[in-house]
């Protein structure tokens, strides 16, 4: 049976159930053009501005990969000690939500481009190293605005959707399991997402801004009792977008499952939606599983295949120290160093690379708000086992001759234009 418990206190909680966390963590890439058409990814444009018939997903139009995108993604993963494929391919993920004009989703599912890796925190003085399982790469989604007394579409009069953010490359970063963590879970959550948004940073891949949406992360949490070798069945927290709102949600979740476990009840395996004024989860949807998404290899898409010079060429080419090593500390969280939004922001000058285009783009970083995850190893869940821009150039938009050359894989074939 499922029922409504009161949370238990924080501290009850952790002595009597073993805390289970895992982090997936969406960062969009600071390209300069979509990752599969060359429509430019300024934050903030006018609605449905920056779209072409590959991001719209019209009818015979046909993606060619990022080069740019794969290069920052590979940067990541060597950074997070991550094994880098020699050959990966991607996969329509298949569902229907209106902020997905093709009703699917180009993603990768059981062949990642980097994967098995970790990266060390520091938590009230202990190292946590946290494992992890994949970097994968995909395209974001549109966006929905659904206005109505809640904001959500539950509820809502009606709902607008814009398509500017679909397609722009998205990194996701996926987590092992993180056992043995105990009451520090909260703050181990927090220190993982806080280091990997200064990796990212330093890195350059990424302006990570929490508030802009270009980094988002979704929380899972499962209990089980003290000392059992079976973990608990998980909750997803979708979205959690900001460094407070990670550590709060988790919180909140051990509280919420071990008073429903106290009670008899039983946890259900759903996404869960955080409110930052209370600092409460309430109930989304049931969770899918890998095969609800149908997942087949993209077959307008060609593998990729980065050749092991390329791969040593981005590994040498000089790595960023990053400044200070962030500490779980209540003083390091709250004080930590930060630039000003100004400093940060980089002048609306810079194009790269495409001052005369179009599609120029004007910022590093383009913004997020959501996105979809593909499957990972959880209790519960299965095991793991090209864009041209048509050769008639897209009323105002960018053609494939004037991409910058680091954000085309020449290697894929050119399709033929669409006649608009």
């Amino acid at each position: 049976m499922t029922l409504t418990a009161k949370p238990v206190p924080f501290d009850e909680a952790v002595s009597r159930y073993d805390p289970l966390i895992g982090l997936e963590v969406h960062v969009e890439l600071g390209t300069a053009s979509k990752m599969f058409c060359g429509c430019r990814t300024v934050f903030g444009a006018q609605a449905n501005s920056q779209v072409c018939p590959v991001c719209l997903g019209l009818p015979g139009s046909l993606p060619v990969i990022n080069r740019g995108a794969i290069e920052y993604t590979i940067r990541i993963g060597l950074a997070l000690n991550c094994t880098i494929a020699s050959w990966c391919r991607f996969a329509r993920k298949n569902y229907f939500y209106p902020d997905m004009p093709k009703n699917f989703q180009i993603s990768q599912y059981d062949e990642p481009l980097c994967t098995d890796g970790w990266i060390d925190v520091d938590v009230a003085g202990q190292s946590v190293r946290v494992g992890i399982e994949r970097v994968h790469l995909e395209e974001d989604t549109g966006k929905s605005q659904h206005v109505g007394a809640t904001g959500r579409i539950h509820g809502a009069e009606y709902s607008l959707v814009d398509y500017n953010r679909a397609g722009i490359p998205l990194v996701e970063v996926v987590t092992k399991p993180v056992p043995g963590t105990g009451k520090l879970a909260p703050a181990v959550a927090r220190a993982y997402v806080t280091e990997l948004r200064d990796l990212m940073r330093a890195l350059g891949v990424s302006d990570v801004r929490m508030e802009e949406g270009s980094l988002r992360c979704d929380v899972n949490t499962s209990l089980a009792p003290a000392g059992s070798a079976e973990w608990g069945t998980r909750t997803e927290t979708k979205n959690v977008n900001s460094l407070r709102s990670v550590e709060r949600a988790v919180r909140f979740e051990i509280e919420r499952q071990a008073g429903i476990l106290d009670a008899g009840g039983r946890i259900v395996q759903e996404t869960r939606h955080f409110h930052e004024e209370t600092g409460t989860t309430t109930p989304g949807r049931s969770k899918e599983e890998a095969q609800d998404y149908r997942y087949f290899p993209e077959p307008d898409l060609v593998p990729v295949a980065p050749v092991p010079e390329w791969v040593d060429e981005i590994r040498s080419s000089g790595w960023p120290t990053l400044t200070w090593r962030r500490c779980a500390t209540p003083e390091r969280l709250n004080s930590s160093p930060r630039p000003s939004r100004q400093a940060r922001r980089p002048s609306r000058r810079a194009t790269g690379g495409l001052a005369s285009c179009p599609g120029a783009r004007t910022r590093q970083g383009p913004s997020s708000a959501r996105s979809r995850s593909a499957p990972r190893r959880w209790p519960g869940s299965p095991s793991w086992s090209s864009l041209a821009s048509s050769t008639t150039s897209w009323p105002g938009r960018c053609s494939m001759a004037c991409w910058p050359a680091r954000d085309r894989l020449t290697r894929s074939p050119r399709p033929a234009g669409l006649a608009l």
